[in-house]
């Protein structure tokens, strides 16, 4: 017997056809505190993905895979609106209207620099030259490669850990040989970054924390 929580939150138990229900019953019992685990971690979740943000001191947001508080400043010590220091994020006053503008433009103008040069170690290491690259501000597709080879990017890669910026990205580059989902594909994949599945379950586990 197999069991499974479907995208839905239903529960499927799959047995062979004729199993007793009685048998069915302690294989549920069996897994309940395993199925209550994943349901409120899948609830905790959900609620952090529509959880609008509110911009206010002490809420966190993450880089490179940390979070760092929020702290809005009278003067945030130079004259950029958000900068990044000491452990905390600190908004200008002024901006704090334009809170989420702002943080989408600090984190964009790094994704820019994060990724370009990451995109340029992986690309000599492996040979593999795209055509260019257009940072997004998508959270359904973290990256994507044209059918001529240019590549594109979200800018809310700059809140996972490089690791995971680094999967994307040579996932990315690996269909500037291999198009599609293929077995081949993959195949390929592993031969450039054996061990990606580990960071493809990190982000399928955590986009809700590329939301804003």
């Amino acid at each position: 017997m197999t069991l499974l929580i479907t995208r839905e939150g239903r529960v499927v138990i799959r047995a062979p056809l004729r199993t007793p229900d009685g048998e069915i019953d302690r294989f549920y019992i069996s897994r309940q505190a395993w199925i209550e685990r994943k349901l409120n971690g899948r609830e905790m979740r959900e609620e952090l993905a529509v959880k609008p943000r509110d911009f206010n001191a002490g809420e966190e947001f993450f880089y490179l895979g940390d979070a760092y508080p929020l702290e809005v400043s009278e003067a945030s010590g130079t004259r950029q609106a958000l900068v990044l220091s000491h452990g905390r994020f600190v908004l200008a006053r002024e901006k704090a209207p334009q809170a989420k503008e702002v943080f989408v433009k600090w984190y964009r103008e790094r994704a820019r620099e994060v990724i370009e040069e990451r995109v340029r170690f992986w690309s000599s290491r492996f040979g593999l030259t795209p055509a260019g690259i257009t940072i997004t501000g998508s959270w359904q597709r973290y990256g994507s490669c044209s059918p001529i080879n240019r590549l594109s990017f979200s800018w809310r890669l700059l809140m996972v850990p490089y690791s995971v910026i680094d999967y994307i990205i040579v996932h990315e580059l690996a269909h500037i040989r291999e198009k599609n989902h293929s077995i081949k594909f993959w195949i390929y994949l592993e031969s450039l970054m054996p061990g990606y599945k580990t960071q493809k379950l990190w982000l399928r586990e955590n986009s809700h924390l590329l939301r804003f």
